[in-house]
């Protein structure tokens, strides 16, 4: 925060000279926390563990990126922010980064983009200036500062105009992991960030719109304003597979943020180990919502009505409670509709409480101790066992799989009978340990043992790509949210599972937030305009009635079809493309990777596997396109259009799968093709 005045430097030095004052001040903020002695302050070895655990993740916290721009942008008040705000004069100046950084006085000479002061940087506009005299953007070579502009927005005189800056930052080509987009957010894409962290937010985003950046850069701002809370309640961010995850991870930790855990729905629910895979018809079935009610039934099956009284022997005292007082206490507990487990665990004790209402209606002064004794007693461990069994979630499963005769007593009038052979088992397993689960098949797990016991839930969750879940999966993820809250990102014509969602109330349905608010990004600002065009002739066949992305970027992109007779002409188009700026991303259907991998390795071309992270010397990516989800590049070669469409199960399928493989590209798209192409295209 500083005042603006006239600067004896031009412009440029003087904002250079703010920049290496900054990371003079952060390098002292860091030393200072890295010079802390903890040896006097701790009380024990256990508490010394956590402080330095704390200590050395603000250290972290602290690290000055030498390629990354520590401040961004600069706003110059008209007058003082309200005190609701921020604490200010007539004047002030704040330059808007990453992170907050302050001098050796404790004045802030870098306010953290999440700050309320910030948040003008991206909501301000000539129409509505929210007191803001001068915003200005700077531009950055790696880590130095070389350029900046300005916009007065409080001047009538001065006319609305495209900020240069934000759109070469926007179609910067990039090298490496996925980055923050703190300096390009949109207000549309702020209003979502900053929403709070009580409510559930669905965002549907076409390719380009920013929606996972929109995702993780929420959790970031949820973090900053609600810190206490969720650093006790914990945060995850949930994504389709590895290799996606692998792209984005390094964006929070550039925010500063560490302790935001990442999985994938597989990740969640690894009760067993899985080794088979399912069919697309089975994994349509088990993953169904219906199977919820199959499961409920089958568990709570196991509880039978006692019909023999419990008979507690202590000392040379007997004490009776008789079955019809048994079933009571469980029928109580069926109505209860608590865990089955929980269940279970009170049962004892509801039988050793009424022991000790009889022995104090005889005389006796019985205590907590008698009482919990009672309970352990071998009768009435017996008759809880009896009555209301052990349940193991795997085993049960697998005997609804094996059991015909099992499932059909559950699933009666639920699911019919020719769902049920879908889902049976053709050979029989000897145990859990030997059987071949399925993906699908520990879902349905997980789902068993929360019925059993309670799973613990966190504070935010943030599912991405979430049209590719099935019920069964959405009720996985909402069971790790029942308390919190969730951020939904995702885009249904992208669905290419055979149960992907068909509309986001559904989803939010299964996942327990029908009270979710459903925002939509359609203004797209990585996919170039002639790229996202061609792509969105699919949509009238894949999600009729979605809005198609309209691109607003300047740059049309580069974009060319050409027609290619073998693999030969592929790598010699994989070579014309390393020839520009940026990562390379050459994608095909699934089963012609070998094939491509083989000519690039004889070509000389060396290429990484999706998630590995490009460098300056290996910029090239071989992606089968069931990976391609999430992922982007600056130019793409799309091989084979018609090849990815039939190595899906069915059209619509393939052609969303195509639909993905096609808005992969940031700077330029080039399709070749041997067969002709889809006439979905034409």
């Amino acid at each position: 925060m500083s005042t603006p005045v006239d600067d004896p430097l031009d412009p440029l030095s003087r904002e250079r000279s703010h920049l290496a004052g900054s990371r003079a001040a952060l390098r002292a903020m860091r030393e200072d926390v890295e010079s802390l002695d903890i040896s006097d302050v701790t009380a024990n070895w256990v508490n010394a563990e956590v402080l330095a655990r704390q200590i050395d993740d603000r250290i972290k916290a602290l690290a000055d990126l030498s390629d990354t721009p520590l401040f961004f942008g600069r706003l110059d008040y008209l007058h003082a922010p309200g005190a609701e705000q921020a604490e200010g004069a007539e004047g002030e100046r704040f330059y808007i980064g990453r992170r907050h950084v302050h001098d050796a006085e404790g004045d802030p000479m870098v306010i953290d983009w999440r700050a309320p002061v910030s948040q003008p940087f991206y909501r301000a506009s000539k129409k509505d200036p929210l007191d803001i005299g001068l915003r200005r953007r700077f531009g950055y070579t790696g880590g130095d500062l070389t350029a900046y502009e300005d916009e007065h927005l409080s001047d009538p005189a001065e006319a609305a105009r495209t900020s240069k800056l934000l759109q070469q930052e926007i179609e910067r080509p990039r090298v490496g992991p996925m980055r923050d987009i703190v300096a390009t957010i949109q207000p549309e894409q702020d209003e979502i960030v900053r929403s709070g962290l009580g409510g559930t937010v669905c965002v549907q985003g076409g390719p380009g719109t920013g929606k996972t950046a929109v995702g993780l850069h929420r959790v970031a701002y949820l973090l900053y304003a609600h810190r206490e809370r969720l650093a006790r309640t914990g945060t995850l961010v949930i994504g389709p597979n590895k290799s996606f995850l692998h792209y984005i991870e390094q964006v929070l930790p550039a925010l500063g943020e560490l302790s935001v855990r990442q999985a994938t729905v597989d990740d969640l629910v690894a009760h067993v180990e899985v080794r088979g895979a399912d069919g697309s018809t089975a994994a349509v079935v088990k993953g169904d919502a219906r199977m919820a009610e199959v499961l409920r039934r089958a568990v709570y099956a196991h509880v039978s009505m006692p019909t023999a009284p419990v008979v507690v022997v202590r000392g040379s005292r007997r004490w009776r409670v008789p079955a019809y007082e048994l079933e009571e206490m469980v029928r109580e507990l069926l109505d209860r509709d608590i865990r089955y487990g929980a269940a279970r665990e009170a049962l004892p004790q509801r039988i050793a409480h009424a022991v000790l209402v009889q022995m104090e209606r005889s005389g006796e002064a019985p205590d907590d101790r008698v009482q919990d004794a009672v309970a352990r007693n071998s009768a009435v461990k017996a008759a809880v066992k009896a009555i209301w069994p052990p349940v193991d979630p795997a085993k049960l499963v697998l005997r609804l799989l094996t059991d015909a005769d099992f499932l059909a007593e559950h699933a009666a009038g639920i699911l019919s009978e020719d769902e049920r052979k879908t889902i049976l088992w053709a050979k029989p397993v000897r145990s859990v340990k030997s059987a071949k689960w399925s993906a699908a098949d520990a879902v349905l797990i997980d789902e068993v043992n929360d019925l059993v016991s309670r799973t613990a839930s966190l504070g935010h969750v943030v599912l991405d790509e979430a049209q590719d879940l099935s019920p069964m999966q959405y009720r996985a993820v909402g069971r790790r949210c029942t308390t919190g809250s969730a951020t939904i990102l995702g885009d249904l014509a992208q669905g290419t599972t055979p149960w992907a969602t068909r509309s986001w109330d559904e989803a939010l349905a299964h996942l327990g937030k029908s009270e979710g608010v459903i925002e939509e990004l359609t203004a797209g600002f990585r996919v170039p305009t002639d790229v996202i065009a061609y792509a969105s002739r699919l949509l009238p066949h894949i999600a009729p009635g979605l809005a198609p992305v309209a691109s607003i970027r300047e740059n049309p992109g580069f974009f060319d079809v050409r027609e290619v007779s073998g693999t030969t002409e592929v790598v010699s188009a994989c070579g014309e493309l390393l020839r520009q700026e940026g990562s390379i991303g050459l994608i095909a259907a699934d089963a012609r990777i070998p094939a491509l991998a083989e000519a690039l390795t004889e070509a000389g071309l060396t290429y990484l596997a999706p998630g590995e992270e490009t460098t300056r010397q290996t910029r090239l990516t071989l992606v089968p396109a069931s990976l391609a989800k999430g992922l982007e590049y600056d130019y793409v070669l799309l091989d084979e259009p018609q090849a990815v469409v039939d190595g899906e199960p069915d059209e619509r399928t393939g052609l969303r799968r195509l639909y993905v493989a096609l808005t992969r590209a940031v700077s330029g798209l080039v399709v070749v093709h041997g067969a002709g192409l889809p006439v979905q295209l034409g």
